[in-house]
């Protein structure tokens, strides 16, 4: 389905980014993506990626930097040749209370999670206007639809990313550059390894579809809207829930 395009993945060393990655090359997709501090990780990557006989390669990159996302976009256009698929996949969490809540955590998830889509996007959207195609997904959550308690500072980062998609799907529309949404709900990854199984299955019970989701659930839903059989769907939020929010 991606056959000879080249993806740009941030924060694909593990969890979601990684099953996307993988996916992608599965499909025929050349594989540019970032890490930060999963260096051994990321390396691995590159080699599990290039097994599918497509080209792979990380980049050790901070998307919240405006000019390293910069730097990144052209490394990757000059290293590839070009660029046809972004996903913002990169994210953090820093739970708490809003009374408990830092400046510091509120300002670091609003760098990490949001102002790394502003960067990104600014950068590539020179490269797709001028080939005039492209395809933007950037990865919200459930949390930004409906918010969570504890949650403040990454509920609005997520709702942030939908606001700001939607209006970049307006803006780049007339260039044939598409920009979507994914939201994932409960999805079990290493992140949720840690938690108790009673309170894990108890979440699952409350989902119609009575599972948690896979990161090749969320992978799956990117690669319909990285390829061209969404080729009219833009402005859209994908919600990856099993139901959750029905």
């Amino acid at each position: 389905m991606l056959k000879n395009k080249t993806a740009l993945i941030t924060g694909a060393s593990k969890g979601i980014g990684r099953a996307i990655a993988t996916v992608f090359a599965a499909n025929g997709a050349n594989i540019a993506f970032t890490y930060l501090s999963s260096v051994e990780k990321g390396q691995a990557l590159e080699k599990e990626l290039e097994a599918y006989g497509v080209k792979a390669k990380g980049y050790r990159s901070d998307a919240s930097d405006f000019a390293a996302a910069d730097a990144l976009v052209a490394s990757v256009v000059a290293d590839f040749g070009t660029l046809d698929v972004l996903i913002n996949n990169a994210g953090i969490t820093r739970d708490n209370l809003l009374l408990r809540m830092t400046e510091e955590a509120w300002d670091e998830i609003m760098n990490v999670n949001l102002k790394s889509c502003f960067n990104t996007v600014k950068a590539a959207s020179r490269t797709f206007m001028k080939q005039k195609s492209g395809s933007i997904i950037n990865m919200s959550s459930v949390v930004g639809l409906k918010g969570n308690p504890g949650q403040a500072n990454y509920a609005a980062s997520k709702a942030g990313i939908i606001g700001f998609s939607k209006s970049i799907a307006l803006e780049l529309g007339s260039r044939n550059i598409r920009c979507n949404v994914v939201a994932p709900g409960f999805i079990e990854t290493e992140m949720t390894d840690v938690l108790d199984e009673k309170t894990v299955q108890g979440w699952r019970d409350a989902i119609p579809l009575k599972r948690g989701g896979t990161p090749e659930d969320v992978a799956q839903a990117c690669l319909f809207l990285a390829s061209d059989q969404s080729a009219y769907i833009t402005g859209q939020v994908i919600q990856v829930d099993g139901g959750m929010l029905t």
